[in-house]
């Protein structure tokens, strides 16, 4: 055994177990997972994750599902959430509802809007503000996420108005930018190196009236507002969210709005 990870679901009190092995068989497997299971009433599945690279990564590309089905359900803002072992989820439940409570705030979503959510992940952002939305185009790169988020859509009876794709965001933002879309809310959520220029560029040519940006970097962050500043966005709103108590880092969430005339 390599690793050993667990997702807890703080609504629920489940917990999903992966454990990362050189090997797609484990020396007693049957016997650990009947232990396991009886003697931790809250383990709702367990996953065999197999990796044998060399190599810093945690995660391999094949798994085997122990026990359980292999997803862990919780609930984020309102909305119902599917994981994988590889789903990104965020790490302090609550803090993210703080977060994404500021994130709409900024966002004020309307009927009359269509919101792109770009790196949307298992889509909740994007989902926590589309009751007020008119339509939400989401875009995420890892697939078991967006299967994630369309089954969010259809449980909250939005499969109508939400449609997600499966993309590099740079790729599809362009792709969609090139269909004519004109979202008029953008939510941007990047991992810590911030959007690629790409996804900018596409952002800038659709031209969507606010802009808001939940970054993990304020580095990053401080980079992408600036080449939106300099190409017509005007910084409005800027909130620190303490998701990490006692550490160093923290989100941020920042509101653009394109300037008029």
């Amino acid at each position: 055994m390599r690793h050993l990870y667990l997702r807890h679901a703080t609504r629920t009190g489940k917990v999903l177990v992966c454990i990362i092995a050189t090997e797609a068989k484990l020396p007693h497997e049957a016997e650990i997972v009947q232990r396991a299971a009886q003697q931790f009433s809250e383990i709702d599945s367990i996953v065999l994750n197999v990796n044998a690279q060399n190599t810093n990564v945690i995660l391999g590309k094949k798994e085997r599902v122990l026990l359980g089905s292999g997803r862990l359900q919780d609930n984020l803002c309102g909305v119902p959430v599917s994981l994988s072992t590889s789903s990104f989820y965020q790490v302090n439940t609550l803090g993210a509802e703080q977060l994404y409570g500021v994130a709409k705030s900024f966002a004020s979503p309307t009927p009359s809007d269509l919101l792109l959510d770009l790196y949307c992940g298992a889509g909740t952002i994007g989902l926590s503000m589309a009751q007020q939305a008119g339509q939400l185009v989401g875009v995420e790169i890892v697939p078991s996420a967006i299967e994630s988020a369309k089954k969010a859509a259809k449980q909250m009876g939005l499969a109508g108005r939400a449609r997600f794709l499966c993309a590099d965001a740079g790729t599809a933002a362009q792709q969609l930018a090139a269909e004519g879309l004109h979202p008029t809310l953008a939510v941007l959520d990047p991992p810590r190196k911030g959007c690629d220029d790409a996804t900018l560029q596409a952002v800038l040519q659709m031209a969507p009236a606010r802009i808001v940006m939940v970054s993990c970097n304020a580095a990053t962050a401080a980079r992408d507002a600036k080449i939106l500043t300099a190409n017509g966005y005007e910084l409005q709103r800027l909130q620190p969210v303490d998701m990490f108590p006692r550490t160093k880092h923290v989100e941020c969430v920042v509101l653009l709005q394109r300037e008029t005339l």
